[in-house]
């Protein structure tokens, strides 16, 4: 993780002299370097008041210590500039990556005061360092001399790569551009932080409560305890409580038989940030017009431009072109899916001499299910049971690893965690030796960001001798006491996902700290984890954890193979929700300052955005619409959420390798380890993938994994 983006605020805390100094450190658990395994944050010593003051105290250590390498009478070199701004900041690693993650997952008032009061300074500190002329003035010196500075490939990429975030944070400006540049990413932080924090209040105002239990007929029993466990933890006795998650589509609706429930929670989830206390169209109008306004100062026409100049993708051009490639495969078998649900609501209806109804939105999941259960002969809730959560992470998650790469996973419950339920594995590598630690935080609650992530709070470097700490989180429902964790198919693939984000932490193995792990660009950074998500439903993996929690048994392998052959099923709407909302975040970031609307045109903006791309198709919505869309307002997706689909092309290229060279095997994945996993950035991403795969990227295998296919063309 880059040191210098992580900078915040100029430090006021020491105004007090050297005692006070001298208490802060003695108190403050971010005061030194935490004596745990792996330095994992001392958590049960940690509490909210520690935060600001050790924000501060390292923003004045870090100053300091730019201040020095910039106004240093000694020549330019890159030890006593690039790998001194390297070694900068200890202090602000310690306390921004432990709060960060904290704030994400286990938020309350007291932290929440100290982000909004921190995000305006931490980006007003950001922008002090990378507009700093001294500073940028040695930089740009040995930038220009790369050529015969004799640095080996990572060191040139850390200096190439420092070079480029001088420039594009304003480096090269004239003050007067620089200022407004300034003021802008003030402005900006502010509102990303307020968005953030209305999105977790929104989803948690709009959760839907069912007073009546007849109601929820359809549901499984372990999600009805959960409902009620839900509702009981608010004070609502008696009553269940539908928790919305981040998307539109909610899972509940795959199970409710009461339509007018249904479309009760499918409305509210729409709902969310549109009017009333939580909206959020203010914040998304000004965001869109100061995006792009710094742009254009930066030398972009849009906001789009900028960001996507430092991605693979290059140019809103090839973003275009790439979604509009996909759009008629996914939405011409959208539209056969709909119409053979179409078909199962009229014969429902005429069965029971019943009105028939048009097919919308809240129906779809629901009906799908019965859909996919009369095509594969089975549903949900006959293959849940053997998803079970302990079997799922220990026969499956790390059983695939295992084999991959030869680690193993240990809990360490003599660590501590920041909630009971929180786990701590050490990891080992295929020799035993100490690998990383990885924490878990698997369950959803009202004080969690929604969605799935994976977060460091220790990057790797060789530089510091450190080895990774890598958390994942989930927001799996937490069931009643004592009873099972049962997931679905989706929950299971989810998991795969975020710890392939997790490997490509631990397996780590570079020099510089902001060049470690996940450091890479976001159309990159997807690519690891989408591939993990193969070994989700390879049959020899597949067949290790599908077993009945009841008994122990394994998978009826007719079952097993119904389930594998059912995964291509609802591929056009799973792929066309995914599309529209790349789209709309497409839109919103492809537009000048002058054509950003007014707060109460926001909604229409998106209507007509996705009407002009051609992906509005009424019975699927997008995957986000942008009241809640917090990958691009707050999430750092800006103009990159299309990063998913793009990285994917690169997994499924990668799973076609893996099969084509026999599968689950050790020699393939410490090939793809070596070649990949530990690379971070580096070396250039590109380079990274072709030397792997030993071709350009090819579209094919995304298709056939997804089970789509493009129209032929004459």
């Amino acid at each position: 993780m880059n040191k210098i983006l992580l900078a915040a605020v100029l430090s006021a805390f020491l105004s007090g002299g050297p005692a006070r100094a001298d208490a802060w450190k003695s108190t403050n658990p971010f005061a030194a370097e935490s004596a745990l395994p792996y330095h994992l944050p001392p958590f049960d010593k940690i509490h909210d008041a520690d935060f600001a003051p050790a924000y501060e105290e390292g923003m004045s250590e870090q100053r300091a210590e730019v201040d020095a390498i910039a106004n240093s009478p000694e020549a330019p070199t890159f030890a006593n500039t690039l790998l001194a701004l390297e070694k900068s900041g200890r202090l602000l690693d310690r306390v921004s990556m432990t709060f960060g993650n904290l704030n994400e997952s286990n938020t309350d008032d007291a932290m929440q005061k100290v982000e909004t009061d921190m995000a305006p300074r931490l980006a007003a500190h950001s922008d002090a360092i990378y507009q700093n002329p001294k500073l940028f003035a040695r930089v740009d010196d040995l930038y220009k001399r790369r050529a015969v500075l004799g640095l080996d490939a990572e060191s040139l990429q850390l200096l190439e790569r420092d070079h480029l975030n001088f420039v594009r944070a304003g480096a090269a400006l004239s003050e007067t551009d620089k200022a407004e540049v300034r003021r802008l990413n003030e402005r900006l932080s502010t509102l990303a932080t307020a968005f953030k924090q209305n999105l977790l209040k929104a989803r948690k105002d709009g959760a839907v409560v069912v007073s009546d239990r007849a109601e929820l007929d359809g549901m499984p029993a372990e999600d009805v305890e959960a409902a009620a466990a839900a509702a009981k933890a608010r004070g609502l006795d008696g009553k269940w409580l539908i928790a919305l998650q981040n998307t539109t589509i909610q899972p509940a609706l795959t199970h409710l038989k009461n339509r007018a429930l249904r479309r009760r929670i499918a409305e509210a989830s729409a709902a969310r940030g549109v009017g009333g206390p939580d909206d959020a169209t203010a914040m998304i109008a000004e965001m869109v017009k100061l995006r792009a306004e710094r742009a254009k100062l930066l030398g972009y026409p849009t906001a789009a431009a900028y960001e996507l100049d430092d991605e693979n993708a290059g140019t809103p051009q090839a973003v275009n072109d790439m979604l509009r490639k996909i759009t008629p495969a996914a939405l011409s078998a959208a539209k056969r899916e709909a119409a053979e649900l179409q078909r199962l609501i009229d014969s429902q209806a005429k069965a029971s001499g019943r009105k028939p109804f048009k097919l919308e939105p809240w129906d779809w999941a629901y009906y799908a299910e019965q859909a996919r259960k009369a095509r594969f002969d089975f549903d949900e809730a006959q293959v849940k049971p053997y998803f079970e959560l302990e079997h799922v992470l220990n026969d499956g998650l790390f059983y695939a690893a295992r084999e991959l790469y030869g680690i193993t996973l240990k809990e360490r419950k003599d660590l501590p965690a920041y909630r009971p339920d929180v786990r701590v594995y050490e990891v080992y590598d295929a020799d035993g030796a100490p690998l990383a630690l990885f924490v878990y935080d698997l369950f959803a609650r009202d004080n969690k960001q929604g969605g799935a992530w994976m977060d460091s709070l220790v990057n790797q470097s060789k530089l510091f001798g450190e080895k990774p700490v890598v958390i994942n989180n989930l927001n799996l429902p937490k069931p009643a006491a004592g009873q099972p964790v049962l997931m679905s198919f989706d929950d299971v693939t989810g998991m795969f996902h975020e710890f392939g984000h997790a490997l490509h932490g631990m397996f780590s193995n570079v020099e510089y700290p902001s060049l470690s792990g996940t450091s890479v660009e976001r159309d990159f950074v997807e690519y690891p984890s989408q591939f993990n998500e193969m070994w989700a439903r390879e049959p020899a993996v597949l067949a290790h954890f599908a077993r009945d929690y009841r008994t122990g048994a394994p998978m009826p392998k007719e079952l097993l193979d119904k389930v594998l052959a059912a995964q291509n099923y609802g591929q056009g709407y799973a792929t066309l929700e995914y599309l529209e909302a790349a789209m709309l975040d497409q839109s919103w970031h492809q537009i000048p300052a002058e054509r950003a609307p007014a707060p109460a045109a926001v909604m229409a903006f998106e209507r007509a955005a996705l009407k002009s791309d051609g992906v509005v198709y009424a019975p699927v919505p997008p995957r986000y619409h942008s009241p809640y869309f917090s990958h691009i307002f707050a999430g750092g997706y800006s103009a990159g959420y299309y990063a998913y689909l793009w990285s994917e092309v690169l997994a499924r290229d990668s799973g076609s390798w893996f099969h084509a060279h026999g599968g689950l095997t050790r020699a393939n994945g410490d090939y793809f380890r070596a070649q990949v996993l530990s690379r971070g950035r580096s070396r250039p991403t590109k380079s990274l993938f072709q030397d792997f795969y030993g071709a350009t990227p090819e579209i094919g295998p995304l298709l056939e994994y997804r089970g789509l296919s493009l129209p032929k063309t004459r």
